[in-house]
């Protein structure tokens, strides 16, 4: 890391603390102070030089350069240096773990069940076209696929990523032709269905020595990853217009997110506070949720549900059965197991087949009255508390949902589960408290605040602990940040402000909408702190011309531009279908010179309260636009141009 000049100023600075500490004299002292100020100088200079160099040798692989970023950061967690013995016994520890809890969920729920489980009892019929077979893909179709696969390879891997993206016309035809032949056989290939399992901490700061506290996380050969994503492409279309899907279920599907479940969860928690009524929301907990579903009742409700049938049901059927794994620590590896239970996560189809396998349960719910949203397998269940048998309506729709997770081979962990009652100040406080619900006969108290999808809610929706976890979050990047600062260049800094920093506040922030200006002001004053991080501004110098200069709208304008890119993605796509039902066009009565523009119709809240749900944040952020922003964008890039452009000029040139 240091060059030839900065040995020269340390040995200079070592002969004249020698001389100082010999003599003792205020000359040599006054010199040695000399030495150790341009030898610390020398030093940064040349690590800034060091890091520069590999930054900029790194600049067309994103991937290596975010890796040098990091190691100057220190944010990669130091790997625990394990003997050979002490790897194989962990190996067999987790392999050994990791069956015996799928063995004890299974056995769990089995002992619950009274009599034996119909696990299709609440399931619909398929209705519409079947789907039989599978279209051979296409060359293009597969180097698209391989031209977007990062660069990574895991230790399954034949052929390094690296080199299949680099003879990208070699491997294409001939991974499209395997690819063809699977399809029209109906058969994956065997040697692609052996995984090998890395054990991955939970959450940092658990215990490295507790099993339970990892999550298997399977490896696979890419090359089986593209034919699974080939697959992918040829059947979400098909089951995602099917009447049994879902549209509660916000994972893995276009245009739906974490942020558009929780707006239109918020949207109907504002919407119950307009007319006089709070909300009770549970969020349920299931246990090893991917590791315990049922290939079998799967495939059936695949079949009956779904209508895949012929060579690609074949297809499916041999893509679950027989698979196998090994878990791996170090260089060392388990003995290899079979997989009894669940999709492998880690996989390209999982998610995807997860979904499915728990579509039904929106029946289930929707029988009883209650709301729902699903992000993978959070399910988090809701309802107005119109009168006093709300509560049961809702902890009823909870057993139900209990009793159908049993009878497919899941396990609802009740005691895990959370609960909160949202709705204003006043109501919250005149309103004869809720204290605790039941589910599956555990008792849940009611909290102040739940953790939903990444954001903390709070009671009276005042989002004051959401803000002050971000502050939290980000201060600790923010540190780390300034310490590193003078060794990266202003576009690194800036890199590293915008991933780290920018990406939390940024996060799920178009629920923020109407949120108290003291939120808003303390966000602003973290976006502050970060740019003056980045780009050197002294502390009491005028921060606006540095946003300005970094092109970085306020807190209350980014706020607003998601809003708006949402209102838009929404419009353009009508997805998500429970944001879509929420605004529609506005169509005067009469003829006016705004006909011809595309307002949205708006509706007067009575609060400021639920003035902040999306049916009404959404069109008054939208009609607020300019009319050549919100007419003439013919596509997302322009638009998001023209917003910002827009945003910006107001938010600094006005």
């Amino acid at each position: 890391m240091t060059n030839k000049y900065a040995l020269a100023a340390k040995r200079q600075r070592r002969r004249l603390e020698r001389r100082w500490k010999a003599t003792g004299s205020e000359r040599d002292r006054v010199a040695y102070r000399k030495a150790c100020r341009a030898a610390n100088a020398t030093i940064l200079q040349a690590r800034r030089q060091f890091y520069m160099n590999r930054i900029v040798a790194a600049d067309a692989d994103p991937r290596h350069r975010w890796t040098i970023l990091r190691d100057l950061l220190h944010s990669t967690s130091p790997s625990e240096i394990l003997s050979v013995q002490d790897c194989k016994q962990r190996c067999r520890m987790f392999a050994d773990f990791f069956t015996q809890k799928v063995r004890a969920v299974k056995s769990k729920i089995a002992s619950s069940l009274d009599q034996p489980a119909d696990p299709l009892y609440a399931d619909k019929s398929h209705h519409g076209d079947d789907m039989h077979d599978v279209t051979p893909p296409t060359i293009e179709e597969v180097k698209k696929l391989i031209t977007s696969m990062p660069l990574k390879s895991s230790n399954m891997d034949v052929i390094p990523t690296r080199l299949l993206k680099s003879c990208v016309d070699v491997f294409a035809p001939l991974i499209a032709r395997l690819a063809s032949l699977s399809f029209r056989d109906g058969c994956f290939p065997a040697r692609f269905k052996v995984a090998s399992v890395t054990p991955l901490l939970k959450k940092a700061g658990l215990d490295s020595d507790v099993p339970s506290n990892y999550r298997p996380i399977s490896n696979l050969n890419n090359v089986s990853k593209i034919i699974e994503k080939l697959f992918l492409q040829k059947i979400i279309g098909h089951v995602s217009r099917s009447s049994n899907f879902n549209e509660r279920q916000s994972a893995y599907r276009r245009g739906h997110s974490t942020e558009t479940a929780l707006l239109c969860l918020l949207n109907d928690v504002y919407c119950a506070a307009e007319k006089k009524n709070r909300s009770l929301l549970i969020l349920l907990d299931l246990s090893a949720a991917f590791d315990t579903l049922d290939i079998n009742t799967l495939l059936r409700r695949l079949e009956l549900t779904f209508g895949i049938t012929g060579t690609a049901l074949s297809w499916l059927r041999s893509y679950l059965s027989d698979r196998s794994q090994f878990v791996r620590v170090g260089s060392e590896q388990s003995a290899t197991t079979v997989c009894e239970f669940g999709v492998p996560q880690g996989s390209v189809l999982g998610p995807l087949l997860f979904t499915l396998y728990i579509a039904p349960i929106a029946a289930v719910i929707s029988s009883f009255g209650v709301r729902h949203l699903q992000y993978a397998d959070d399910t988090q269940l809701y309802v107005a508390l119109e009168n006093s048998d709300s509560v049961a309506t809702l902890e009823h729709c909870a057993d139900a949902l209990y009793e159908w997770f049993s009878r497919n081979g899941l396990s609802l962990n009740p005691d895990k589960s959370e609960a909160i009652v949202m709705g204003t100040s006043a109501r919250l406080r005149t309103e004869a408290p809720t204290s605790s619900v039941t589910v599956s006969g555990s008792c849940i108290s009611v909290a102040n605040t739940v953790k939903s999808l990444g954001v903390t809610l709070d009671s009276a929706l005042t989002f004051d602990h959401h803000v002050r976890n971000i502050c939290k979050s980000s201060a600790y990047h923010l540190r780390a940040l300034r310490h590193i600062r003078r060794s990266i260049d202003e576009h690194s800094a800036q890199s590293i402000a915008c991933s780290l920093v920018g990406a939390r506040i940024d996060y799920c922030n178009a629920l923020l909408y109407g949120t108290s200006q003291a939120n808003i002001d303390r966000l602003q004053r973290l976006q502050n702190s970060l740019a003056r991080t980045v780009t050197g501004v002294r502390k009491y110098d005028h921060i606006t011309p540095t946003l300005k200069q970094l092109h970085w709208l306020p807190i209350s304008a980014r706020i607003n531009y998601k809003i708006a890119l949402l209102t838009y993605k929404t419009l353009a796509m009508k997805q998500p279908e429970y944001l879509s039902t929420l605004i529609r066009q506005q169509h005067p009565v009469r003829q006016l010179r705004s006909s011809s523009h595309r307002l949205l119709a708006t509706t007067t809240a009575r609060s400021i309260f639920s003035s902040r749900a999306f049916c009404h944040a959404a069109p008054n952020v939208w009609n607020s636009l300019p009319y050549d922003v919100i007419d003439n964008s013919a596509s997302l890039t322009i638009f998001k141009q023209k917003l910002k452009t827009h945003l910006f000029l107001k938010s600094y040139c006005t």
